[in-house]
């Protein structure tokens, strides 16, 4: 990757032109009591949020995992995250998998407190006074590397009174435009009682399916550079950040695409707004690049050792208050 076009660069925004795999429609993401996100954009035309920044998030997570290994992908091992086994070893998670990272209940709301210990000790001096946001960055560093990208918020009175937080270096969505609605609909079939109790799974029930059509679909992705250095790390550590977060924007881009069953999805184009003349490389180029990165930025000892910490979940600590069973909740 060249670097050095991006050294005075604030962000790094890319758009990638998508299409329906088959046919012309798709189905958008919904939402509990309101279904599709439909709204008017500046101009007066119908757009559609197709995929949310928090869904992003998850898929730009999921294209780094290999679930048969319970482990990185190939390019990716070495990084650092937190696993979670059973009580025979068996796995159950890992920080990589989970919504809020290292703040998952699983990580740190159990009876082993490994985590959460090793926070409270690193973190310690942060109890009072300003945030230190470097100090925060090198400790998720050296055990949650994907946090860096994506956020955290370690909303626990006992870590700094629940002030740790992090905002996402990588943020993602897709929109389409001019979004029309294609209705259609079918019915289940009861061929032994067609008038049975619905309620009970019998009987044929009838249902209504909304799905969309657009002549323009695309994903935005915003990469916050200015952020990556802020975080006062090492060379090595933003090269591998930035490399890190352009390989899950590759990876997606041509292993992701498949929503929903009703939404499958094709790339048609792939274009760097800013800066001007920056080439986004190719995803060979990004797994060629990163283990070499991932191996220097733990000769400077950036990572835990070893890489993967374990923890075991054997069921909800009693000794938590409400409070920060409650602060769960919130978000990055």
């Amino acid at each position: 990757m060249n670097h050095e076009a991006l050294s005075n660069a604030p962000r790094l925004l890319i758009e990638a032109d998508l299409q329906p795999v088959q046919g012309s429609r798709f189905q958008p993401t919904g939402f509990p009591d309101l279904g599709a996100a439909s709204y008017d954009g500046p101009d007066g035309e119908r757009m559609l949020l197709v995929e949310s920044a928090q869904s992003m998030a998850n898929r730009l997570e999921k294209v780094c995992w290999d679930e048969v290994a319970e482990d990185w992908v190939e390019p990716l091992q070495g990084l650092s995250m937190i696993k979670v086994k059973d009580g025979k070893g068996g796995f159950v998670t890992s920080s990589v998998l989970e919504a809020h990272r290292i703040n998952s209940p699983y990580i740190l709301e159990g009876n082993d407190t490994t985590v959460l210990d090793m926070l409270k000790h690193e973190l310690a001096d942060m109890a009072e006074g300003a945030v230190d946001i470097r100090k925060l960055a090198s400790v998720l560093l050296r055990y949650d590397t994907n946090a860096l990208l994506h956020g955290v918020f370690l909303a626990k009175s006992d870590l700094a009174g629940g002030r740790l937080r992090l905002p996402r270096v990588v943020s993602a969505f897709i929109e389409a435009e001019d979004a029309r609605e294609a209705q259609s609909g079918g019915v289940k079939n009861d061929h032994v009682n067609p008038s049975g109790d619905t309620g009970r799974g019998f009987g044929n029930v009838p249902f209504a399916r909304t799905e969309f059509a657009s002549p323009k679909i695309t994903a935005y992705f915003n990469i916050d550079l200015s952020q990556i250095r802020g975080f006062g790390l090492s060379d090595n550590v933003q090269k591998l950040l930035l490399a890190l977060a352009a390989f899950k924007i590759r990876r997606f881009l041509e292993t992701g695409l498949r929503l929903r069953t009703a939404c499958d999805l094709d790339l048609t184009d792939l274009r760097v707004t800013r800066p001007s003349g920056f080439q986004l490389p190719t995803l060979g180029e990004l797994e060629a690049e990163l283990p070499g990165l991932i191996q220097a930025v733990a000769d400077e000892g950036c990572f835990a050792e070893p890489r993967v910490t374990e923890v075991r979940w054997d069921g909800m600590s009693k000794k938590k208050g409400k409070k920060d069973k409650d602060s769960d909740a919130a978000g990055e």
